[in-house]
């Protein structure tokens, strides 16, 4: 047991050693800084694509499950029928607008990744190589997307049904956003990152803050669902607390993100080295 223990620890340490002296905490706030502009206009374009290839009427009417299920103590059906209806109906001369600010994401995460790496790369253009390596995730959207609102119809359903049911349906939605997110973080650790970790390393650790991930998206929709008063700290503001909300659940969203990059690195370094120590193999004498 207590070796078992020491063994947790080590690994624990190691995950965080390339963030060790660093302010994770600071890199997740100018990444949520990032994200909280490039929001809406990735999902506007992701939704815009999507309707090009599947048709807008089949967007809508698929996405209108999630608006009748959703929680709207916050006011999120709304806001996402409102986001659905822009995205379909967007003129291919707002979105071409909408890829600049879209791609800050991609900028704030090259940075806060930049920093992270050990050792520094020194790299220059570090906003435009992410901004560019963040573009083809966009053509991987529709399929992403579509993705997850072919399987509402199913999820949503067993949701209103409650009980065991309902439980089996949250499940099934956790697995497939789990799934739909992990070759979005491969992506994003392997190549929007600047340390370049092996795909094996990308891949593990990806899925598994994929995981966490898809676990905080739906915590995130029990907590919508809450009665609290999110205006009483704001004076009665109740927009400004539910802004204020979804930045927090943002920043959180990007301490996991973060962490899951530390610990890629410190997997991909420990089987580099592994590698380097295993002893050459001897020729094959061919007589």
């Amino acid at each position: 047991m207590v070796g078992g223990w020491q063994r947790t620890r080590r690994v624990v340490a190691a995950a965080f050693r390339p963030v060790r002296g660093r302010d994770l905490s600071l890199h997740a706030a100018a990444i949520t800084f990032y994200g909280a502009i490039a929001v809406v206009p990735v999902a506007l374009l992701a939704i815009w694509l999507t309707a090009l290839v599947a048709g807008a009427d089949r967007v809508r009417r698929l996405a209108a499950y999630a608006v009748r299920t959703l929680p709207d103590e916050i006011g999120a059906p709304g806001a996402l029928a409102a986001l659905v209806e822009a995205g379909v109906t967007l003129t291919p001369l707002l979105a071409l607008a909408s890829v600049l600010p879209a791609s800050l994401y991609g900028e704030g995460l090259r940075r806060a990744f930049v920093s992270v790496a050990r050792p520094a790369t020194g790299e220059s253009l570090v906003g435009w190589r992410g901004r560019l390596l963040l573009l083809p995730l966009l053509a991987l959207a529709p399929a992403l997307l579509l993705s997850v609102l072919l399987t509402l119809p199913t999820t949503t359903g067993l949701v209103r049904r409650g009980g065991w049911t309902g439980g089996f349906g949250v499940v099934l939605s956790f697995l497939i956003v789990w799934l739909v997110l992990t070759p979005v973080l491969l992506w994003v650790y392997r190549v929007v990152g600047p340390a370049a970790p092996d795909w094996l390393s990308a891949l593990g650790i990806g899925s598994f803050t994929a995981a966490n991930l898809s676990g905080f998206l739906h915590g995130f929709v029990l907590f919508a669902s809450l009665p609290i008063d999110l205006g009483v700290p704001f004076g009665g503001f109740d927009r400004i607390g539910a802004g204020v909300a979804v930045l927090l659940w943002l920043y959180v969203f990007h301490v996991i993100v973060l962490t899951g990059y530390s610990a890629t690195l410190a997997l991909a370094r420990w089987r580099a080295r592994r590698v380097a120590r295993r002893p050459p193999t001897a020729p094959v004498d061919p007589g």
